[in-house]
């Protein structure tokens, strides 16, 4: 399909502006026609996603993707069903926008205010994930921006009827700006959306580390976003061994191909004996294949060995890296060498080691005794996310309504001017109103 993408990006640009303007109330009323509508057409999106299954079944036989690529451009009824609650669950959300964040008073009848406020138009690009547009759309409109949408050529059909019905559904709210949600199509378009900087406020990238550096590379924009997913689990010397081995099988089979997915198990050194075999076990029956440092196949001989490459690969596959450490530093130095900034872990029952770890291990997430699996917009009352930025500006972790708003600062003044200040005449009173 043939686009003006200029006049695209004009038109969002606009469309912020009145967004900016709207009240909770119009917004809410957004979400609650999108949810209802992608409600009542569910038989329609799993037959327009049923297509682009067809044909990603060909392009799997072929290599041009891979089966978790293929997994994540399924819809069925439980993603469909989560995808609704999302809308709805970011409609209770509190309205990020226009929030008093701090107050100074200057000076008697001066008094200068950090308020919340939109964005303005942000480009998400995104791979084989058609259930992103609903949320991304969702975040968006409640935070008062507007988008531009590239997914995967994997899931058009998908995409076009998402976006086809959210637009039929914002038609239906009173003064609400159609040109908010906007679907782009070829890779033309990624090319052209990141020269846009006079139009685009921020780019989201969600794929793999090649696209996101190519992103990086190619725009003036400011990119949030993460390159690899490389999560850790630690197993301290004081871990409670059957919590270690409960979480290590969930964070790396509940959803392989998801970024938060643990990709290298750190054991340390003095469980190797008596229960890295135990955890080899469990992990190789839930169909993980194991690969281990020279060190942990003295104890299960049977492992592949892992190479330097492991430590930095994001498998997104039933794979898992297993590495002896010495101790809780040790482990903390592989994580900050190797690690992505994604979400790390550590099973201990030592609350020392666990604040150490806590401090110390340089990620976006930081976990204790849990899995890897919960760094998650909806899992952590976001609503939804854009992603997970590894970032340390502006957002980190998952990116939720609050990520999607910056400030301005407003001055409210009784006719000051700046020179009595600048003479000595009058000095400024720097009290906190908030």
């Amino acid at each position: 399909m043939v686009i003006n993408l200029e006049q695209i990006a004009q038109n969002a640009k606009l469309a912020s502006y009145t967004l900016a303007s709207l009240s909770t109330l119009t917004k809410n009323q957004a979400l609650l026609a999108i949810a209802k509508k992608l409600e009542d057409s569910k038989l329609l999106i799993l037959e327009e996603n049923a297509k682009d299954l067809e044909e990603a079944k060909k392009l799997v036989e072929s290599g041009e993707i891979n089966q978790s690529t293929f997994n994540r451009l399924k819809l069925d009824d439980n993603k469909m069903r989560d995808m609704v609650k999302g809308i709805r669950d970011v409609k209770k959300l509190e309205d990020p926008v226009n929030k008093k964040l701090w107050a100074m008073g200057m000076d008697t009848g001066l008094d200068l205010y950090r308020v919340s406020c939109p964005i303005g138009v942000i480009g998400v690009i995104f791979e084989a994930r058609p259930d992103v547009i609903p949320q991304i759309s969702a975040l968006a409109i409640k935070s008062a921006n507007a988008v531009l949408l590239k997914g995967g050529k994997e899931a058009h059909h998908t995409n076009e009827i998402l976006v086809k019905l959210i637009k039929e559904a914002l038609s239906e709210v009173p003064g609400f700006p159609l040109d908010t949600i906007n679907l782009l199509y070829s890779r033309e378009d990624v090319s052209k959306m990141l020269s846009m900087d006079k139009y685009i406020d921020l780019i989201i990238p969600r794929g793999g580390n090649a696209l996101v550096q190519y992103i990086k590379n190619n725009t003036k924009i400011p990119v949030m976003g993460h390159a690899d997913g490389i999560c850790h689990i630690y197993i301290d010397e004081e871990a409670d061994v059957k919590k270690a081995t409960d979480i290590c099988v969930d964070a790396k089979t509940q959803y392989p191909s998801a970024c938060n997915t643990v990709e290298t198990i750190l054991v340390h050194e003095s469980l190797l004996e008596n229960y890295l075999p135990q955890l080899v076990i469990e992990l190789e029956k839930a169909q993980v294949r194991v690969k281990g440092c020279e060190a942990c196949k003295k104890y299960v001989p049977h492992l592949e060995l892992a190479t330097k490459e492991d430590w930095a690969t994001e498998y997104g596959d039933k794979i898992v890296s297993i590495k002896a450490v010495k101790d809780i530093f040790d482990a903390i130095a592989h994580i900050n060498i190797y690690g992505s900034g994604h979400t790390d872990c550590i099973i201990s029952e030592d609350k020392q080691a666990i604040e150490t770890f806590m401090n110390l291990v340089d990620s976006a997430g930081v976990f204790a005794n849990a899995s890897t699996r919960f760094a998650d917009g909806y899992r952590y009352g976001l609503g939804a996310e854009v992603g997970i930025s590894t970032s340390k500006t502006h957002a980190r972790g998952p990116v939720g309504l609050e990520g999607l708003v910056i400030y301005k600062y407003k001055l409210f003044g009784s006719g000051q001017t700046v020179a009595p200040y600048a003479d000595g005449k009058k000095t400024f009173i720097h009290q906190r109103i908030i």
